[in-house]
């Protein structure tokens, strides 16, 4: 017997929540509730942020953008970070002021520490101390990031186990936790209150549905990254990376140059890497960032999973979602 529909989203005071891993057809689902429900739409997505990041994050069209509200893209220049911690603040306000406005937010993307942030709350973690954290990039620079990722893994191996050796943001973070507090970064992961929990997604969210898009055959989600890879080059992804380049400012430790896609490109043209490796480069990093999403989606139950690769697609998002 088929699982029942979850409760319609249809009230001006809930919200809904649309994830999915990279290419998972996450913008056209929601163009499709945005024409039957009064949505403005809040960009759950890390690389969206950036200006002048356009060809390589897949960034909404033009006529897309002006289809419906969308809120927290382009609100960063790439020099600067953006952490969840900031997202949850501005989504927070955002929730609030559509509401206001008599309409549902629609949160949608990709960045599931985003989505994980804002229904489980911030932690009560200590903030960052220019100080300490000036010492720890000067002993990268002398050591370089996977002997930090090391000594991380001596004093918090919880943490170190889901970073990347050479995730440099994060792993400063979690040295840097640590030197402030003499806790693991892991500890405040794992210390909250479940009650707590449960009321900071009711309250601070109002979310009544995480609807996810994940592929039966992850083979249709693969030759759809490879399909867009390709029309990034098409597009003009290298002029973008060259003009990014060029300013002068930038480098590649910058969580803006570390998205997928950009890493790339820019090992590429420091030469570090053949230019005719780029595109399977460029896809086998797309493909390991679909598993890690499909990966934190899994671990959250209360998701409603439509097959993003069934043809009736987005039918079934659309009465998830109860529209008229």
């Amino acid at each position: 017997m088929a699982a029942p529909e979850s409760p319609p989203t249809t009230s001006a005071s809930a919200c809904i929540c649309l994830a999915g891993p990279t290419a998972s057809g996450k913008t056209a689902a929601a163009l499709a509730i945005a024409q039957v429900l009064p949505v403005e739409i809040i960009s759950v997505d890390s690389a969206l942020v950036y200006r002048g990041m356009d060809i390589g994050t897949a960034k909404p069209a033009r006529e897309e953008l002006a289809a419906v509200p969308h809120h927290l893209i382009d609100i960063r220049d790439p020099l600067q970070a953006y952490s969840a911690a900031e997202f949850v603040r501005d989504a927070n306000k955002l929730i609030a002021d559509i509401r206001a406005r008599g309409k549902t937010p629609l949160l949608v993307g990709g960045t599931m520490l985003y989505f994980k942030t804002l229904f489980d709350g911030l932690d009560d973690m200590p903030p960052a101390d220019p100080t300490v954290r000036a010492a720890l990039e000067a002993q990268a620079r002398e050591m370089g990031w996977p002997a930090m990722h090391a000594e991380l893994t001596a004093i918090d191996p919880v943490t170190a186990a889901r970073l990347e050796p050479a995730d440099s943001q994060r792993i400063q973070r979690a040295l840097e936790v640590h030197r402030i507090t003499g806790l693991p970064l892991s500890h405040f992961h794992t210390s909250r209150n479940a009650t707590k929990n449960i009321a900071t997604r009711a309250h601070s969210t109002g979310a009544t549905a995480l609807i996810s898009l994940e592929p039966v055959d992850r083979s249709w989600l693969h030759a759809r990254i490879a399909q867009r890879f390709d029309a990034m080059l098409a597009n003009g992804f290298l002029d973008e990376v060259h003009a990014l380049r060029a300013r002068g400012d930038l480098h590649p430790d910058l969580p803006s140059m570390r998205c997928v896609g950009y890493r790339q490109a820019w090992e590429t043209l420091d030469g570090k890497f053949p230019m005719a490796e780029l595109r399977e480069r460029g896809i086998a990093a797309t493909r390991q960032l679909a598993k890690r999403q499909i990966t934190w989606l899994r671990s959250m139950p209360e998701r409603q999973v439509v097959a993003c690769d069934a043809p009736d697609a987005l039918d079934q998002v659309l009465r998830k979602v109860g529209t008229p």
